[in-house]
C-alpha cells in the first residue's frame, strides 16, 4: 500500500557498454536478465508509484518491455548514469525521482523505502543516499562514503576512507547506490558541469558536493553488491538462490 501523497517513480539508467562487463544489464542471473531483477525488486516496494528503465539501447528496451515493464529510451550521450535518469525525468510525472542503479540486482524494496522516507519526512532534503557498513579494503569498483553527525555526506571515494594509516581497521561504509533526488533538484543538477572531483573519483553525486549541495546518507544493513566484474557477477548468482524476495517474481 501507498504510504506517500508525493508522487515517487524509480527510474533505472541502463546501457550496454561497460569497461570491465560488457552487456552487465542483459547478464543472466537465475535465468533473468539483471536489468529485470532490478525492475522486478523496484515494484515490490511499498513507496514507489511507477518504475521505468531509462535506457539508450534498443536491446535492452525490448527486453524490458518484454517482461511488462515500461522503459523510455534516451540520449547515447550521457556521461553518467545520473544525467540519463534526468533525462527521462523531464517526461515523468514525480515529485521524487529515485536512480536506482541497473546494476544492483539484489536491491532491497525495503532499502529503497528507508531512503525514499527521508525525503518524504524532510522536506528540505533534497537527496539521499544508501550507505552500508563495509570492510573490504583496496577495493576502488566500490564507492565508500564518510559523513557527519547530521548523517550528511562529507565525501565519496574509490579509495579507503577513513584512512588506516593512524588507526587500526576504521569502520567503513559503502554507498548502496539507490539515490531519491527532488525532481526539481535533479533537473537543477543535470545543468551542472562536471566538476573535478567528480572526474577524478568517476562518481557523478560529487558534482552535488562540489557545488555546495547536501546529501543525506541513511544507513542500512545489506550485502548487496554493485555489479562490476565478473566475480561480483558470480557473487549475485550465488547469492540470488538463497534471496527471500526472488521467488516472489521468478515465475
Amino acid at each position: 500500500m501507498k504510504i506517500s501523497k508525493e508522487r515517487v517513480v524509480a527510474v533505472i539508467p541502463a546501457r550496454l557498454e561497460s569497461s570491465r562487463l560488457p552487456n552487465k544489464p542483459i547478464a543472466d542471473i537465475c535465468g533473468i536478465p539483471m536489468i529485470v531483477h532490478v525492475l522486478k525488486r523496484c515494484h515490490l516496494s511499498k513507496t514507489l508509484d511507477d518504475v521505468i528503465v531509462a535506457t539508450d539501447s534498443k536491446e535492452i528496451f525490448n527486453m524490458v518491455t518484454s517482461h511488462h515493464g515500461k522503459a523510455i529510451m534516451t540520449s547515447s550521450s550521457h556521461k553518467t548514469g545520473t544525467d540519463r535518469v534526468a533525462e527521462a525525468a523531464k517526461s515523468i510525472d514525480a515529485d521524487i525521482i529515485v536512480n536506482v542503479q541497473g546494476d544492483e540486482a539484489l536491491v532491497n524494496p525495503e532499502s529503497i523505502d528507508k531512503v525514499v522516507s527521508e525525503l518524504i519526512e524532510n522536506p528540505d532534503i533534497n537527496v539521499g543516499i544508501l550507505i552500508n557498513p563495509f570492510s573490504k579494503r583496496n577495493s576502488p569498483s566500490d564507492i565508500k562514503a564518510v559523513f557527519d553527525k547530521n548523517m550528511d555526506i562529507l565525501y565519496f571515494s574509490r579509495g579507503d576512507i577513513p584512512s588506516n594509516a593512524r588507526s587500526e581497521n576504521p569502520i567503513m561504509y559503502k554507498a548502496y547506490h539507490i539515490v531519491p533526488f527532488r525532481t526539481e533538484f535533479l533537473l537543477q543538477y543535470s545543468e551542472m558541469e562536471q566538476t573535478t572531483l567528480e572526474k577524478a573519483e568517476f562518481n557523478e553525486y560529487l558534482r552535488i558536493l562540489e557545488n555546495g549541495y547536501k546529501i543525506r546518507a541513511v544507513e542500512v544493513d545489506s550485502d548487496a553488491v554493485s555489479v562490476d566484474t565478473s566475480e561480483d557477477l558470480e557473487f549475485v548468482r550465488r547469492k540470488m538462490l538463497s534471496d527471500k524476495y526472488f521467488p516472489i517474481y521468478a515465475h
